[in-house]
């Protein structure tokens, strides 16, 4: 039961004070995976693929191993450390935010700013974004970001404790700087990337069900079974799309990367995504964390019982 109390601890801590406001240690993470990348990131080219991926592999290993094994050494303090680093790896509050920046924004007809600030949730182009496009990039990103933020490091944190939760957030931070299907990312960042599918396949699923079940839409289901597999991540496809189901809108289509203009699968079914849906968005996160509080409670409570 203490990790269930651990959970609700940390979920408490992270929708009261949020993220640190001067220095986050995945942050800091980052920073070194950055120059560790320009070390070891040689240009790729057809004699050096295989090379790239070794290269990215053992850059994975470097930065991973070393922070896990002092995880494991400081996870004998217990409980408190528990709920340090869980605190630290959920990114509750922090996706309503910015979330909610973007709405208020669009709310009060400042275009420019509400594309400023979805500019800080995606990683594609938003200068001539109009309201719907805004909306649909802060709605994917609110729905994806869900299941990586909070219900993947609450599995993690569930099967593995703080190791589990430490390694998979590391992993998933180096595959949003390493895992670009582009020239300079595609052989060096493969590791990070399938390391983060495999990490996050059990946990999407789960996320995409628990939208089907707070929102209690069968078109969640329709469009998870129907349209997630089209998706280019096999992870954010499925909740995505039963994200978009449970919303009644539609997601996916036409957006513009690096000044490439992309066409992307549909998602979902229904309206054009609008400045409420960020907000519906939101509160379905918010009910698929409660209904997880549930379900963890009643398997430890059995667990212990029986």
């Amino acid at each position: 039961m203490a990790v269930f109390f651990a959970i609700l601890s940390s979920l408490i801590l992270d929708r009261l004070f949020g993220e640190p406001r001067y220095f986050h240690p995945l942050v800091g993470f980052g920073n070194i995976s950055t120059k560790l990348e320009k070390l070891f990131n040689l240009p790729s080219n057809k004699k050096s693929n295989t090379k790239q991926r070794i290269l990215g592999i053992v850059a994975l290993l470097i930065l991973v191993i070393p922070i896990l094994i002092l995880t494991l050494y400081l996870s004998a303090l217990g409980w408190y450390f528990d709920v340090f680093i869980l605190t630290l790896a959920i990114g509750w509050q922090s996706l309503r935010e910015h979330g909610l920046a973007v709405k208020n924004a669009l709310l009060n007809n400042n275009i420019q700013f509400a594309r400023k600030k979805a500019r800080l949730m995606v990683s594609r182009d938003m200068q001539e974004a109009d309201e719907e496009h805004i909306c649909k990039a802060t709605i994917e990103s609110v729905l994806e970001n869900g299941s990586d933020a909070i219900f993947a490091t609450i599995f993690w944190f569930v099967i593995a404790g703080s190791p589990g939760v430490v390694v998979y957030r590391m992993v998933n931070t180096l595959d949003a700087m390493w895992g670009y299907k582009n020239t300079r990312f595609k052989y060096f960042g493969w590791a990070a990337a399938r390391t983060d599918d495999v990490m996050n396949f059990i946990p999407a699923r789960l996320t995409a069900l628990s939208y089907f079940l707070v929102s209690r839409k069968t078109l969640a289901i329709h469009c998870w079974r129907t349209q997630g597999s089209s998706w280019k991540s096999p992870n954010a496809g499925p909740v995505m799309a039963s994200g978009a189901g449970s919303l009644g809108i539609v997601l996916g289509g036409c957006a513009i990367y690096d000044g490439i203009v992309q066409e992307r699968p549909i998602l979902g079914s229904g309206n054009p995504a609008k400045v409420e849906h960020i907000n519906e968005a939101l509160n379905l996160i918010s009910h698929s964390i409660f209904l997880w509080l549930i379900m963890i409670f009643m398997a430890f409570y059995i667990h212990a019982k029986f």
